[in-house]
């Protein structure tokens, strides 16, 4: 058994709705034991009821719930900052001409490994992640993760039309060649897999019809694409499916909108659709950084909140500026900020939202995102930079929720300097 001591923030409960939703210990104490949280309090409670544990000293810093991205793309970590663009030319001319150069293994197999590296420098113990167009290239994001333990949830990503034709499958060899991953990693101690269609501007109904399939002989399959990020792609796929009364309507015809589901971005919801997301219990990944940087919009998170649609953050690398979900938290509350409906968020909310929302949107919040006794022990040790303005503000903050408002502002002067994967120590990369 190992005890952390520190200062411990979480969010147990959603302060979007209910009051005092952050708990901190300013001298806390997370028991570890057997990959589980085993006790969280004050330091003195904690130890005395372990007096044999060893004690790992994190008083300089903060002690976090592991970060959970709920929308992230592993091909693209090296086109990261391609400025100038809309999404539909980003994808065109940046984005799609290196995703198709992961038919190359020994490519897929470096990528994979700085992408697993990269989530874990930042924070991140859970990711939803948007695999390769390529089986092996997919198969090979799984293997790294799986030699580090991060939890994945992940899938080959299915396209049949309107891309490079290297990108293209056909519905039958995306059914087989889903079938094959799903048999082999689906279920396999962290990992889970997630039928990942692009979005329905690149697939046909029977590419649709394929994931429909899948999910229903998987019930336990999770399903992600993405949904209403920009004008021009909203405007595209109500040419190509006539027969829609709107964008959601493009999956729900197909059994693909349920509670088990994550829709990426809807900047642009119309309201049946709102309403449609909240009746299923699906949940949307808000991306504000992506949203800025490719210029689709501000994220309407109070129609969200009104309609009672679920939302947790995605940093999704590479549209996104990198993978920090401190920073993704503190884009959202500037976007909010900007919005005239805008919510005025806290510190707490914006914690939330990085930690047990993107548990509770992948149906994880039994097993992750918070601190309380029995979850998985996924655990993030943030220190300030040394002689940094964020070093200063931790000396001098009144509150925990003081010095979350300042680790959010400041979080580039911020080092993950330890996380636990269920309970196993993974050192992040200096």
């Amino acid at each position: 058994m190992v005890i952390l001591r520190g200062l411990v923030v979480h969010t147990p409960k959603n302060p979007f709705r209910e009051a005092k939703g952050l708990e901190a210990f300013s001298d806390g104490g997370i028991a570890l034991e057997g990959g589980r949280i085993a006790a969280l309090g004050s330091f003195a409670e904690v130890r005395a009821r372990f007096p044999q544990a060893v004690v790992q000293d994190c008083r300089e810093g903060v002690l976090l719930p592991g970060l959970v991205d709920t929308h992230v793309h592993y091909p693209q970590v090296r086109v990261i900052g391609a400025m100038g663009h809309s999404l539909l030319d980003w994808l065109e001319k940046r984005t799609l001409p290196f995703e198709a150069r992961l038919a190359d293994n020994k490519l897929a197999r470096e990528l994979a490994r700085e992408f697993v590296q990269l989530l874990l420098r930042n924070g991140t113990t859970t990711a939803l992640v948007f695999g390769s167009h390529f089986q092996g290239a997919t198969a090979n994001l799984f293997g790294a993760a799986e030699d580090v333990g991060l939890r994945l949830i992940a899938g080959q990503v299915c396209s049949d039309r309107l891309l490079r034709p290297e990108l293209h499958t056909t519905p039958e060899r995306s059914y087989a060649e889903q079938k094959m991953l799903i048999q082999r990693f689906h279920g396999r101690g962290r990992l889970r897999y997630a039928v990942t269609p692009r979005f329905a501007l690149s697939a046909s109904e029977g590419l649709l019809e394929v994931c429909q399939a899948l999910l229903d002989e998987h019930p336990d399959l999770y399903f992600t694409t993405h949904i209403n990020e920009n004008p021009d792609e909203i405007r595209t796929v109500a040419e190509l499916f006539p027969w829609s009364q709107h964008y959601l309507h493009t999956y729900d015809r197909f059994g693909l909108v349920g509670d088990r589901s994550v829709f990426a971005h809807n900047v642009h919801p119309t309201e049946a659709e709102l309403l449609r997301l909240a009746e299923a219990g699906a949940a949307v990944a808000h991306c504000p950084s992506s949203n800025a940087f490719i210029g689709s919009g501000l994220f309407p998170m109070r129609r969200h909140l009104e309609a009672r649609v679920r939302f947790a953050l995605g940093s999704d690398v590479g549209g996104g500026t990198g993978f920090s979900l401190l920073k993704e938290a503190l884009m959202a509350y500037l976007a909010q900020r900007l919005r005239p409906d805008g919510v005025l968020l806290t510190p707490a909310h914006l914690l939330y939202l990085a930690t047990l929302a993107g548990a509770e949107a992948l149906g994880l919040a039994e097993e992750t995102g918070s601190l309380a006794p029995g979850k998985a022990a996924d655990v993030i040790w943030v220190r300030p930079l040394p002689g940094s303005a964020l070093e200063v503000r931790f000396r001098h903050s009144d509150s925990a929720e003081d010095l979350l408002g300042s680790l959010f502002t400041l979080h580039g002067e911020a080092q993950v300097a330890q996380v636990w994967l269920g309970g196993v120590r993974v050192l992040a990369p200096s």
